[in-house]
């Protein structure tokens, strides 16, 4: 009876979370075009928060002075790195690369607290004297990012609109040829950024991400605390929860699919798992913000991201299914032996492989769009392989929750190789 119940639970869980999904799907693919305003030369700041990042932050570096662009300039922060970061960040181009040191015991308290540290930095050091906060667009990149050379001109045109606060790009792997895993990931990114972020901008509730987010500064500076804290929170998820309070202020997010940044996906599945639980738990955190979404942001907009911030929830009761699926299985095989003969009928199969992997055709066909070299063919049954990679997010989601309910906090740092 309890298993009947689980099983039953899941399945509308699932019909109706695709029927959602699939909304999406249809406004993702319509375009949005879009006329140019009157230009505007506006200064780009790359903000890239170090913690032992001394294997990937000199290529990253080598990227961003490489590109053709106008007034811009990185600021490495190092968060009292033990290695060789705060040396790199000083070989590269002095004219275009600064370095901010940040020392221990202020220091190793998170990506938000690290970053706001940055755009403090900025201020008191005279970078942004002289420059209008309303053409100063800030991106934060991760010390593995490698951002197209043409992502400023891609961008750009998105702030022509005064009403713009951020843009996220795309986020691709740039060692998606290293094995299955790391292929998947970028399989992840590919359709969270052209399904679900590409269908957001009609709805309004776009979100940021910890790579590749470029934000005007005015935009930061109306999230700024009393206390001065900054516009970055001090959760595991910093970048979700600056999206939400964005349009929670009246900035409008965008998604910008003409670039993208590439990072270094993870090789290791345990190291993995440990990534996502951070994100999990961050995910959880961020339900203080559902007060904030019913008094600040509009219907459409609030109810899909009350939708986002469920997916935890969802996560943990879908991971219910398949070990419902089990014992229902277990129990029809052994009625089909007391009775005599088979209990199952052809839909006992079909039915799972319908809610299970429908979506994998609309998802093979996505990433084939960005990957021709795959084949559609090959792209479809690699996204059937998607839906098995999903259940990562399971054993993540009981480790997040564990840990937020254990009362640690600590950052989870992904290990770069």
């Amino acid at each position: 009876m309890i298993s009947e119940i689980l099983i039953w639970a899941s399945i509308a869980i699932i019909v109706m979370a695709g029927c959602y999904n699939t909304t999406l799907f249809v406004l993702s693919r319509r375009r949005i075009r879009r006329k140019r305003g009157p230009r505007e030369e506006r200064f780009y700041i790359f903000l890239l928060a170090c913690l032992n990042e001394e294997t990937v932050l000199a290529e990253s570096l080598a990227r961003i002075t490489a590109l053709p662009a106008g007034k811009f300039i990185a600021l490495v922060i190092d968060d009292a790195s033990d290695d060789g970061t705060a040396a790199i960040a000083r070989a590269a181009d002095p004219e275009r690369v600064h370095l901010l040191q940040r020392y221990l015991p202020d220091a190793r308290k998170g990506k938000g607290a690290a970053l706001n540290n940055g755009i403090r930095h900025l201020r008191e050091s005279g970078i942004l004297d002289g420059h209008d906060p309303r053409d100063v667009i800030v991106c934060v990149v991760d010390a593995d990012g490698r951002l197209d050379q043409h992502v400023v001109q891609s961008v750009d045109p998105f702030f022509d609109n005064p009403r713009t606060g951020g843009t996220q790009i795309g986020v691709r792997m740039y060692n998606r040829d290293k094995g299955l895993l790391a292929r998947l990931q970028d399989m992840e990114f590919v359709i969270y950024g052209d399904i679900f972020q590409k269908a957001r901008r009609y709805i309004g509730s776009v979100g940021m991400g910890g790579n590749g987010q470029f934000m005007r500064l005015a935009a930061l500076d109306s999230l700024m605390g009393e206390d001065g804290s900054g516009p970055w929170s001090d959760s595991l998820t910093e970048d979700l929860d600056l999206g939400v309070r964005l349009i929670a202020h009246g900035w409008t997010n965008q998604h910008c699919t003409a670039a993208a940044v590439s990072q270094q996906a993870v090789l290791d599945v345990r190291r993995l798992v440990r990534q996502r639980s951070r994100w999990f738990q961050g995910h959880l955190q961020s339900a203080g913000l559902v007060p904030t979404i019913l008094r600040d942001i509009p219907t459409r907009p609030a109810l899909d991201l009350l939708y986002h911030l469920s997916s935890p929830v969802l996560i943990l009761l879908t991971s219910l299914l398949p070990l419902s699926f089990l014992v229902a299985t277990a129990g029809t095989v052994v009625g089909s032996v007391q009775a005599g003969h088979p209990l199952i009928s052809p839909m006992w199969i079909l039915g799972p492989y319908v809610l299970s992997f429908t979506a994998a055709y609309a998802y093979g066909f996505v990433y084939h769009r960005r990957e021709r070299n795959l084949g559609l063919l090959r792209a479809i049954l690699l996204s059937h392989v998607f839906i098995f990679y999903g259940y990562i997010w399971f054993a993540a989601g009981w480790m997040g929750l564990w840990r937020m309910l254990t009362g640690k906090q600590t950052w989870l740092k992904t290990a770069r190789t």
